[in-house]
């Protein structure tokens, strides 16, 4: 039978075993560091920052569609459908009565839509900052400070592509400006008051932190939001999201969300980006960009093998405009740059953004990768022009005649660009390749959203003229064992690079 320990040994046993086994112990593992601690109150600061926010009508004429309110859900057979159908038919404006538009009648009436955003203050003279979503079409813009003034405000100028608008209004004194901070040092957990006019509510405070950085919503070319848990609803639009220094580090510019409000899921405008446009708009009433005249693409992986790159970076040119700075710096179709002004391009979104921040008539380095090997090349920046219409280079042979080839494990059948194909197809006449006659289904090109009509303009960075050409520089892959290969195909869509997988063909 076992004897029980003395206490004053098992007291000394479980001291050597909590000894022995601290190091190892997770529990017991040296605690991080603390998190800062949330503050106390946001209003000390809330107050000295309200008196910069304004609230943003505008309104604008617009034609009233001549439809009346919708017709009410009912179950499927219900017999008040019809009645509701009916009654609203005869009663709809522009409808089946007399008169009304199906009879060739008058126009609908024209009425005032009015729609509701924030801004601030920034110049104690009256200079204002919101989005230009919030005043886009506006045939008048109304701004009330918190104190309840109200005022008309002018245009000053605006940038859809940042989706940016100052306005200017005339105040009887001095506003309540707030200052720009830096968004670049602004971390993941840092707190951020935002303060705006959500539903027409007035001015509404609400906190949170920054959710995450550099966020591509899909928003314009120039993507690069602060994401954020601090609520934003319709409203906050044109608003200001702060740091705790009472700064300002970003524009409150799009929610996700579902149901329309807020899940803690919004976009803020940093104005590392924003604060140059304001400046410009200021200056010029007009955003000038840097402009290099390149249309690019995401280097894939497939895309990376095929010419010898040995990781998926940078932005590659799918496209250079006619007498462009690119063109003129000698940027070919299908390089790809790495590095530009020594700042490295990680992808293909980045390098919009590094271009359009360049001082016009700069200078700037530009590594691109071509023919197996780095070089580096110069170009001068232009400023970006209101319409640029991107061209891509055109090889200058002329195709010659030739069959139909089947592409061996690509799963496409070629053929020279004759005029029937060109009609049948509707290819322009000046176009050079050649043209798919045929995709099959379980193909790598139809895979890769390869179709009918399209046209092959380069393989492997070379302009390919007849079939016979495509099927050499295919073959001569093969026989090098490279993975994949790379096409400059012609779609509707525009001008792309397609990477296809090569299939080793039995000898």
């Amino acid at each position: 039978m076992d004897r029980a320990f003395p206490r004053s040994l098992r007291a000394a046993l479980l001291a050597a075993a909590l000894t022995l086994v601290a190091p190892a112990a997770p529990w017991l593992a040296p605690a991080p560091a603390a998190a800062r601690d949330a503050p106390a109150s946001f209003a000390d600061l809330a107050a000295e920052l309200l008196p910069g926010v304004v609230n943003i009508s505008s309104t604008q004429k617009v034609q009233a569609r001549g439809e009346g309110p919708e017709l009410p859900a009912f179950p499927p057979g219900s017999p008040f459908e019809q009645f509701f159908r009916d009654f609203m038919e005869r009663n709809r404006p522009g409808g089946n009565s007399p008169g009304g538009n199906n009879h060739g009648g008058p126009p609908a009436p024209m009425h005032r839509a009015q729609s509701l955003g924030s801004g601030f203050v920034i110049d104690a003279d009256g200079i204002i900052v919101t989005n230009n979503h919030v005043i886009d079409g506006a045939d008048e813009i109304t701004v009330t400070l918190q104190d309840g003034t109200s005022m008309k405000a002018t245009l000053v100028g605006r940038d859809d592509r940042v989706d940016v608008a100052v306005l200017r209004v005339k105040p009887e004194k001095p506003l309540h400006a707030l200052s720009f901070g830096d968004s670049d040092k602004m971390r993941v957990g840092d707190w951020v008051l935002a303060i705006g006019n959500p539903f027409g509510l007035g001015g509404t405070v609400t906190a949170g932190i920054v959710s995450a950085r550099g966020r591509d919503i899909r928003q314009g070319p120039y993507d690069d939001f602060i994401q954020t848990d601090a609520p934003i609803n319709r409203g906050n639009s044109g608003g200001p999201l702060f740091n705790m220094d009472g700064q300002v580090i970003g524009i409150n510019t799009a929610i996700y969300s579902p149901s329309g409000g807020s899940i803690g899921i919004g976009f803020a405008i940093p104005t590392s980006l924003a604060r140059t446009t304001v400046d410009q708009l200021v200056k010029f009433g007009h955003a000038r960009r840097g402009w290099l005249g390149v249309r690019i693409q995401q280097v894939t992986p497939d895309i990376a093998e095929s010419l010898g790159l040995h990781e998926a970076t940078g932005a590659m040119v799918a496209g250079v405009t006619e007498d462009g700075p690119a063109a003129k710096a000698q940027i070919h179709n299908g390089d790809i740059i790495l590095k530009f002004n020594h700042q490295d391009v990680k992808e293909m979104r980045n390098l919009p953004r590094l271009v359009a921040e360049t001082t016009i008539g700069q200078t700037v380095a530009l590594d691109v990768w071509r023919d197996g090997h780095e070089q580096t090349l110069e170009a001068v920046i232009a400023e970006m022009p209101d319409d640029v219409k991107e061209a891509a280079a055109k090889p200058s042979e002329t195709p010659e005649p030739d069959r139909t080839v089947a592409v061996a494990g690509l799963g496409l059948t070629i053929a020279p660009l004759t005029g029937e194909l060109r009609e049948k197809f509707q290819i322009n006449p000046d176009q050079k390749g050649v043209v798919i006659t045929e995709v099959e289904t379980d193909g790598s090109a139809a895979q890769r959203g390869l179709k009918q009509g399209d046209v092959i303009v380069e393989v492997q960075q070379e302009p390919v003229n007849s079939p016979a050409d495509v099927k050499q520089r295919v073959d001569r892959l093969r026989e090098q064992n490279r993975k994949s290969v790379l096409m400059l195909v012609q779609s509707a869509n525009g001008l792309r690079w397609v990477p296809l997988p090569l299939q080793r063909q039995p000898g």
